[in-house]
């Protein structure tokens, strides 16, 4: 039986699917299986998934009707026998040495439940952008995880099978397997996922050194897709807030500031300055933390808005001429 497991959930990916799985099978860490999860594909991804299966023989493909990537996810734990499983999506990258290098965090931290990496950004054709995210690694509170999610994407975690299954459920109406992400989450499945862990069981999180995803940018459709990310995430604050009351009452209005900072900076990166301002005022009214905490990065953002709602483009600072980090 495999001591890892990770998860490709896969949907019309037949762009970058080849590459997620080159990435997959060249770990070091070579005690893996890989499960691609095809989610209702119209196009080649399923094939794809199925040469590589037929190259590797740690390479499978579970096929199923749309679930979204919640469902595709779940499908995914269903199935997994590792001991440990992560994340990539179908179109990031991980580099060699990431698996090992969580097995071994697991190994040495055993309350630790949830394992992640910084991310390098690359473009859609894969191409580095310069760009990182580099969380906090250590000392993650509930209130880490809700202001500024370190874990920061869907491909940067690698977890104990016995976390996720502290946070397991079946919903009324599911006869086939148990949740572990709330696949009624279209989009901050994730989020939702890392903030139920860290408030209702006693696995910690905690990060280790590097970046070591390539996550995948694409920059189409981030305006439009805003107002989409704020309600769900809106959502997640009120199917946890009876978990904790006091917790929600005492940092939402920060963490609410941090999501709409980041609103305004996908709607710079989006070229739509009104939008971006509009979301940046309406941070620093909410509250003063992102701006006392992370002064240059707000100060920055408000200024990127200005200038293109002002001026245009053409007077972006450097941090947002391709994407913001």
């Amino acid at each position: 039986m495999p001591h890892a497991s990770i998860i490709v959930p896969a949907f019309n990916a037949e762009a970058t699917l080849d590459a997620t799985l080159r990435s997959l099978r060249a770990q070091t860490f070579t005690d893996l299986e890989i499960i691609v999860v095809d989610d209702g594909s119209s196009d080649r991804t399923a094939r794809i998934a199925a040469d590589h299966a037929g190259e590797d023989g740690r390479v499978q493909l579970v096929m199923q009707a749309n679930r979204g990537l919640a469902g595709a996810r779940n499908s995914g734990i269903q199935v997994a026998r590792g001991a440990i499983i992560g994340f990539c999506d179908a179109d990031d990258l991980w580099r060699p040495h990431k698996l090992a290098a969580h097995v071994r965090h697991l190994a040495e931290a055993p309350a630790v439940g949830l394992s992640f990496s910084g991310s390098a950004l690359i473009d859609g054709a894969g191409q580095p952008l310069g760009l990182a995210q580099r969380p906090r690694l250590w000392g993650i509170r509930p209130d880490h995880v809700f202001l500024r999610n370190p874990v920061g994407n869907g491909s940067a975690a690698v977890l104990r099978r016995a976390a996720l299954d502290a946070i397991a459920w079946r919903p009324a109406g599911e006869t086939v397997r148990d949740w572990w992400f709330d696949e009624r989450f279209r989009q901050s499945e994730d989020i939702e996922c890392w903030l139920r862990l860290a408030l209702t069981s006693d696995w910690q999180i905690e990060g280790v050194p590097g970046t070591l995803t390539a996550y995948r940018v694409n920059p189409a459709g981030l305006s439009a897709a805003g107002g989409r990310q704020l309600a769900a995430w809106e959502r997640v604050v009120a199917k946890l807030a009876p978990l904790a009351p006091d917790f929600f009452a005492r940092h939402t209005p920060a963490a609410r500031a941090y999501q709409l900072r980041y609103l305004a900076r996908r709607a710079v990166s989006a070229g739509d300055g009104r939008e971006a301002l509009r979301l940046v005022l309406a941070s620093l009214r909410l509250s003063r933390h992102p701006l006392v905490n992370e002064p240059a990065k707000t100060l920055v953002t408000l200024a990127a808005a200005l200038a293109l709602r002002l001026f245009g483009a053409a007077v972006l600072p450097a941090p947002f001429a391709r994407r913001s980090a």
